[in-house]
Protein backbone atom coordinates (compact mmCIF):
# COMPACT_ATOMS: atom_id res chain seq x y z
CA UNK A 1 0.00 0.00 0.00
CA UNK A 2 3.13 2.04 0.18
CA UNK A 3 4.09 2.40 -3.39
CA UNK A 4 -0.20 3.73 -3.62
CA UNK A 5 0.58 6.68 -1.87
CA UNK A 6 3.64 7.58 -3.45
CA UNK A 7 4.05 10.89 -6.37
CA UNK A 8 4.19 10.22 -9.47
CA UNK A 9 8.19 12.29 -9.33
CA UNK A 10 9.02 9.65 -6.15
CA UNK A 11 7.94 6.49 -8.55
CA UNK A 12 10.06 8.33 -10.76
CA UNK A 13 13.07 8.92 -8.27
CA UNK A 14 12.63 5.17 -7.12
CA UNK A 15 12.39 3.63 -10.62
CA UNK A 16 15.54 5.03 -11.31
CA UNK A 17 17.45 4.15 -7.83
CA UNK A 18 16.39 0.84 -8.99
CA UNK A 19 17.84 0.46 -12.42
CA UNK A 20 21.01 2.09 -11.06
CA UNK A 21 21.20 -0.56 -8.68
CA UNK A 22 20.14 -3.44 -10.67
CA UNK A 23 19.84 -2.35 -14.42
CA UNK A 24 23.73 -3.97 -15.08
CA UNK A 25 22.23 -7.37 -13.96
CA UNK A 26 19.07 -6.81 -15.45
CA UNK A 27 20.36 -6.24 -18.92
CA UNK A 28 22.94 -9.02 -18.08
CA UNK A 29 19.88 -11.94 -17.88
CA UNK A 30 18.32 -10.38 -21.07
CA UNK A 31 20.93 -10.02 -22.74
CA UNK A 32 21.66 -13.90 -21.62
CA UNK A 33 18.46 -15.38 -22.38
CA UNK A 34 18.78 -13.87 -26.04
CA UNK A 35 21.73 -15.46 -26.28
CA UNK A 36 20.75 -18.89 -25.23
CA UNK A 37 17.52 -18.86 -27.63
CA UNK A 38 19.67 -17.60 -30.10
CA UNK A 39 22.14 -20.70 -29.71
CA UNK A 40 19.44 -23.31 -29.25
CA UNK A 41 17.46 -21.89 -32.44
CA UNK A 42 21.32 -22.19 -34.06
CA UNK A 43 22.12 -25.54 -32.95
CA UNK A 44 18.84 -27.31 -33.84
CA UNK A 45 18.60 -25.26 -37.81
CA UNK A 46 22.51 -26.63 -37.66
CA UNK A 47 21.22 -30.42 -37.16
CA UNK A 48 18.51 -30.33 -39.26
CA UNK A 49 20.50 -28.94 -42.19
CA UNK A 50 23.32 -31.46 -41.16
CA UNK A 51 20.95 -33.70 -41.30
CA UNK A 52 19.57 -33.54 -44.27
CA UNK A 53 22.95 -32.88 -46.01
CA UNK A 54 23.33 -36.85 -44.49
CA UNK A 55 20.23 -38.18 -46.61
CA UNK A 56 21.22 -36.30 -49.47
CA UNK A 57 24.58 -38.56 -49.49
CA UNK A 58 23.50 -41.44 -48.49
CA UNK A 59 20.96 -41.31 -51.32
CA UNK A 60 23.46 -40.63 -53.52
CA UNK A 61 25.48 -43.84 -52.38
CA UNK A 62 22.58 -45.69 -53.29
CA UNK A 63 22.05 -44.41 -56.13
CA UNK A 64 25.53 -45.32 -56.98
CA UNK A 65 25.33 -49.00 -56.33
CA UNK A 66 21.91 -49.11 -58.26
CA UNK A 67 24.10 -47.39 -61.21
CA UNK A 68 26.77 -50.48 -59.97
CA UNK A 69 29.29 -47.24 -59.98
CA UNK A 70 31.31 -49.10 -56.78
CA UNK A 71 34.25 -46.28 -56.83
CA UNK A 72 31.85 -43.44 -56.15
CA UNK A 73 29.90 -45.44 -53.66
CA UNK A 74 33.01 -45.81 -51.74
CA UNK A 75 34.01 -42.56 -51.91
CA UNK A 76 30.34 -41.45 -50.65
CA UNK A 77 30.31 -44.10 -47.99
CA UNK A 78 33.32 -43.06 -46.59
CA UNK A 79 32.53 -39.57 -46.63
CA UNK A 80 29.68 -40.43 -44.84
CA UNK A 81 31.59 -42.10 -42.31
CA UNK A 82 33.79 -39.66 -41.86
CA UNK A 83 31.05 -36.94 -41.95
CA UNK A 84 28.40 -38.13 -39.84
CA UNK A 85 30.09 -40.65 -37.37
CA UNK A 86 27.53 -41.85 -34.68
CA UNK A 87 24.35 -41.45 -36.68
CA UNK A 88 22.36 -44.55 -38.55
CA UNK A 89 23.46 -42.70 -41.99
CA UNK A 90 27.43 -44.18 -40.86
CA UNK A 91 25.90 -47.52 -39.46
CA UNK A 92 24.22 -48.06 -42.84
CA UNK A 93 27.85 -46.38 -44.74
CA UNK A 94 29.89 -48.94 -43.40
CA UNK A 95 27.33 -51.89 -44.00
CA UNK A 96 27.76 -50.94 -47.19
CA UNK A 97 31.47 -50.42 -47.70
CA UNK A 98 31.57 -54.14 -45.91
CA UNK A 99 29.12 -55.68 -48.32
CA UNK A 100 31.51 -54.13 -51.47
CA UNK A 101 35.13 -55.42 -49.73
CA UNK A 102 32.94 -58.96 -49.72
CA UNK A 103 31.78 -58.77 -53.07
CA UNK A 104 35.32 -57.86 -54.29
CA UNK A 105 36.53 -61.03 -52.74
CA UNK A 106 37.71 -59.28 -49.85
CA UNK A 107 36.30 -60.64 -46.89
CA UNK A 108 39.01 -60.04 -44.41
CA UNK A 109 38.94 -56.78 -44.74
CA UNK A 110 34.77 -56.31 -44.86
CA UNK A 111 35.20 -57.44 -41.04
CA UNK A 112 36.68 -53.86 -39.84
CA UNK A 113 33.61 -51.76 -40.94
CA UNK A 114 31.08 -54.59 -39.55
CA UNK A 115 32.74 -54.32 -36.52
CA UNK A 116 32.57 -50.37 -36.37
CA UNK A 117 28.57 -51.42 -36.76
CA UNK A 118 28.43 -54.49 -34.37
CA UNK A 119 29.77 -52.90 -31.29
CA UNK A 120 29.19 -48.93 -32.03
CA UNK A 121 25.66 -48.96 -33.67
CA UNK A 122 22.90 -47.68 -31.08
CA UNK A 123 20.43 -49.24 -33.42
CA UNK A 124 19.61 -52.87 -32.22
CA UNK A 125 19.31 -54.61 -35.52
CA UNK A 126 21.97 -53.36 -37.12
CA UNK A 127 23.82 -54.59 -34.72
CA UNK A 128 22.66 -58.08 -35.11
CA UNK A 129 22.76 -57.77 -38.80
CA UNK A 130 26.65 -56.92 -38.21
CA UNK A 131 27.46 -59.71 -35.89
CA UNK A 132 25.46 -62.18 -38.49
CA UNK A 133 27.67 -60.66 -41.22
CA UNK A 134 30.53 -61.25 -39.19
CA UNK A 135 29.85 -64.59 -37.75
CA UNK A 136 29.00 -65.46 -41.52
CA UNK A 137 32.88 -64.20 -42.78
CA UNK A 138 34.79 -66.25 -40.36
CA UNK A 139 32.99 -69.41 -41.15
CA UNK A 140 33.73 -68.69 -44.70
CA UNK A 141 37.41 -68.70 -43.60
CA UNK A 142 37.48 -71.62 -42.00
CA UNK A 143 36.89 -70.30 -38.18
CA UNK A 144 33.67 -72.02 -37.39
CA UNK A 145 34.75 -71.75 -33.62
CA UNK A 146 35.41 -67.70 -34.14
CA UNK A 147 31.66 -67.83 -35.58
CA UNK A 148 30.04 -69.08 -33.09
CA UNK A 149 31.87 -66.91 -30.25
CA UNK A 150 30.41 -64.31 -32.24
CA UNK A 151 26.89 -65.40 -32.04
CA UNK A 152 27.30 -65.97 -28.56
CA UNK A 153 26.66 -62.41 -28.13
CA UNK A 154 24.36 -61.45 -29.82
CA UNK A 155 20.45 -61.49 -28.01
CA UNK A 156 17.48 -60.51 -29.95
CA UNK A 157 14.49 -62.79 -30.51
CA UNK A 158 13.41 -61.06 -33.52
CA UNK A 159 16.68 -62.54 -34.88
CA UNK A 160 16.53 -66.06 -33.28
CA UNK A 161 15.99 -68.01 -36.60
CA UNK A 162 18.91 -66.14 -38.14
CA UNK A 163 21.01 -67.13 -35.35
CA UNK A 164 20.13 -70.77 -35.05
CA UNK A 165 20.60 -71.14 -38.99
CA UNK A 166 24.42 -69.80 -38.65
CA UNK A 167 24.78 -71.38 -35.80
CA UNK A 168 24.28 -74.35 -37.55
CA UNK A 169 26.36 -73.60 -40.76
CA UNK A 170 29.37 -73.62 -37.87
CA UNK A 171 28.43 -76.52 -36.66
CA UNK A 172 28.22 -78.41 -39.94
CA UNK A 173 31.99 -76.69 -40.71
CA UNK A 174 32.77 -78.60 -37.52
CA UNK A 175 31.68 -82.23 -38.83
CA UNK A 176 28.81 -81.62 -36.79
CA UNK A 177 25.68 -82.99 -38.00
CA UNK A 178 23.64 -83.57 -35.31
CA UNK A 179 24.31 -80.28 -33.82
CA UNK A 180 23.80 -78.39 -37.08
CA UNK A 181 20.29 -80.64 -37.88
CA UNK A 182 19.65 -79.40 -34.11
CA UNK A 183 20.47 -76.11 -35.09
CA UNK A 184 18.25 -75.78 -38.37
CA UNK A 185 15.17 -77.42 -36.63
CA UNK A 186 15.62 -74.96 -34.00
CA UNK A 187 15.74 -71.93 -36.72
CA UNK A 188 12.56 -73.67 -38.83
CA UNK A 189 10.73 -73.46 -35.83
CA UNK A 190 11.33 -69.96 -35.07
CA UNK A 191 10.78 -68.95 -38.62
CA UNK A 192 7.83 -67.80 -40.69
CA UNK A 193 6.69 -71.03 -42.49
CA UNK A 194 5.33 -68.54 -45.10
CA UNK A 195 9.23 -67.45 -45.74
CA UNK A 196 11.21 -68.56 -48.40
CA UNK A 197 13.99 -68.45 -45.28
CA UNK A 198 11.89 -71.78 -43.90
CA UNK A 199 11.92 -73.74 -47.26
CA UNK A 200 15.67 -73.29 -47.41
CA UNK A 201 15.89 -74.55 -43.72
CA UNK A 202 14.00 -77.79 -44.62
CA UNK A 203 16.21 -78.54 -47.43
CA UNK A 204 19.08 -78.00 -45.15
CA UNK A 205 17.99 -80.68 -42.55
CA UNK A 206 17.42 -83.06 -45.67
CA UNK A 207 20.56 -82.94 -47.22
CA UNK A 208 22.20 -83.65 -43.79
CA UNK A 209 20.70 -87.05 -43.72
CA UNK A 210 19.98 -87.05 -40.28
CA UNK A 211 16.38 -88.99 -39.14
CA UNK A 212 13.73 -86.66 -38.17
CA UNK A 213 13.35 -85.74 -34.74
CA UNK A 214 11.68 -87.93 -32.57
CA UNK A 215 8.12 -87.04 -31.42
CA UNK A 216 7.78 -86.26 -27.60
CA UNK A 217 7.08 -89.29 -25.79
CA UNK A 218 3.28 -88.67 -24.50
CA UNK A 219 3.08 -88.47 -20.39
CA UNK A 220 2.45 -91.97 -18.84
CA UNK A 221 -0.98 -92.30 -17.44
CA UNK A 222 -1.70 -92.82 -14.26
CA UNK A 223 -2.24 -97.01 -13.23
CA UNK A 224 -6.30 -96.96 -12.40
CA UNK A 225 -6.84 -97.48 -8.59
CA UNK A 226 -8.01 -100.44 -7.46
CA UNK A 227 -11.42 -100.59 -6.99
CA UNK A 228 -12.40 -101.10 -2.95
CA UNK A 229 -13.79 -105.04 -2.43
CA UNK A 230 -17.49 -105.19 -1.76
CA UNK A 231 -18.67 -104.73 1.24
CA UNK A 232 -19.39 -107.88 3.39
CA UNK A 233 -23.02 -108.40 3.67
CA UNK A 234 -24.37 -109.67 6.95
CA UNK A 235 -25.57 -113.35 6.93
CA UNK A 236 -29.60 -113.73 7.15
CA UNK A 237 -31.21 -114.04 10.42
CA UNK A 238 -32.02 -117.47 11.20
CA UNK A 239 -36.28 -118.57 10.94
CA UNK A 240 -36.89 -119.50 14.30
CA UNK A 241 -40.50 -121.58 14.50
CA UNK A 242 -42.64 -121.48 17.72
CA UNK A 243 -44.70 -124.15 18.24
CA UNK A 244 -48.17 -123.08 19.43
CA UNK A 245 -49.16 -123.97 23.00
Amino acid sequence: MADDLLTEEEQIEAAKRFMSENGAWLIAGVALGAALLFGYRYYDNSRNERAMKAADEFGAMTSAIDRNDRASARRIAEGIVQSYSGSPYADQAELTLARLLVDEGKSADAIGPLMEVMTGSKDTELKNIARLRIARIQIDQGKPDDAIQTLAGGDSASFASRYHDVRGDALLAKKDTSGAAAEYRAALGASDPQNADAALLELKIADLGVPPAAPAAPAASAPPAASAPPAASAPPEPVVNKAKP
